[in-house]
């Protein structure tokens, strides 16, 4: 009997991995994963108008804006913030640059003006304190001068307000106080998007703030009575907001219709108040730092306080914070803390404010 011949396995050859052409991309699930960038012509940039009444000015304090005024950038703000969010182009500062003067650190003052004035199509160059020669001795006034030949428009921060109002004097190109120890309206100003966003109109809202009466109080109370924003500060007595700032912003309420006012209780100060605001208690390089700690620390911001408020209350916060000692964590991760929101807007109103000061 014949023995049947053993059957033959074929065995295919493993298949080659090979790199699929551009074509078998084109054609293939990559095409999800491709963007196509640049080509021959870039996208219109959207119609903008907006008042000239701004271009070239100084804005060194509060008070530099009228409430016309303020009422534009927000609604500027308002709108570039719109432009980001739904990703059009917006570079209406193409071709421009500005100066960062900084003589102390800073994260969303700095940040925000830099990715900003990128954003809007042009440049911010950083100047720390050991980037100019002022630090040999070159004058704030020869600085400015030379500056202004250089950059379209100077953003500071100083330790002494009394620097800005001597750049500003000697400066032919715009500055913009980022900071000093008199006021923040950079910050004020982008609080006052924030609370336009949430409540809509400002006139009749009460803002509590608590702890040291500093740069940051003054101009809330400023930038506030300005829109008819009441305004109440608690503070002890040795570290209560200057009485000419106070007297100030009581002479521009007067005009609509908001109140100003002082007081040493911090239950007092939140009654009816739609936001609870605070500072840290003791900012970088303050002298005494142990006793104003102590001082202020009947001023931190807890839930009882807030309750103490109202229910819908918000807690606002200019940052950097000490977590626990000016405000309670609690607090800040509650659902009535917008202190991120707040941080977001300095970028739309810096954007706002470098649109009609420079174009």
């Amino acid at each position: 009997m014949e023995q049947a011949a053993p059957a033959i396995t074929t065995i295919s050859p493993p298949e080659i991995h090979s790199v699929p052409s551009v074509e078998q991309k084109l054609n293939g699930l990559a095409t999800a994963r491709t963007s196509l960038l640049g080509g021959p012509t870039m996208p219109a940039l959207p119609s903008f108008s907006l008042s000239t009444r701004l271009r070239g000015r100084h804005l060194l304090a509060d008070t530099d804006l009228t409430p016309e005024e303020i009422h534009e950038v927000i609604d500027t703000a308002a709108r570039l913030k719109r432009m980001h969010k739904n990703n059009q182009p917006h570079h209406y500062l193409t071709g421009k640059s500005i100066g960062m003067i900084f003589q102390m650190p800073s994260t969303r003052t700095r940040v925000s003006l830099e990715a900003g004035m990128a954003q809007l199509g042009g440049q911010a160059i950083f100047l720390g304190v050991n980037d100019l020669q002022t630090s040999r001795g070159e004058t704030i006034a020869d600085t400015a001068q030379i500056l202004s030949r250089y950059v379209d428009g100077l953003v500071a921060r100083v330790y002494d307000h009394d620097t800005l109002v001597e750049m500003g004097t000697h400066a032919t190109i715009p500055v913009m106080n980022g900071l000093s120890n008199l006021c923040h309206p950079l910050q004020a100003w982008a609080d006052l998007l924030t609370l336009t966003e949430r409540f809509g109109d400002l006139k009749g809202l009460k803002i509590a703030y608590l702890g040291d009466g500093n740069n940051m109080v003054a101009s809330l109370m400023l930038s506030g009575a300005a829109m008819g924003i009441s305004v109440t500060s608690a503070t002890p007595d040795e570290y209560g907001p200057s009485d000419a700032v106070v007297q100030h912003a009581q002479w521009i309420a007067n005009s609509t219709g908001a109140k100003i006012a002082t007081t040493t209780d911090a239950y007092e100060a939140v009654k009816g108040a739609d936001v609870v605001y605070t500072d840290v208690h003791v900012s970088m390089g303050q002298e005494n730092a142990a006793h104003r700690a102590v001082q202020l620390a009947p001023y931190k911001v807890t839930p009882e306080l807030m309750e103490a408020a109202g229910s819908d209350a918000l807690f606002m916060h200019c940052l950097p914070m000490h977590r626990d000692e000016e405000v309670s964590s609690e607090v800040v991760d509650s659902s009535r803390s917008i202190i991120f929101d707040q941080a977001e807007n300095r970028l739309h109103m810096h954007k706002a404010l470098l649109v009609h000061t420079l174009c």
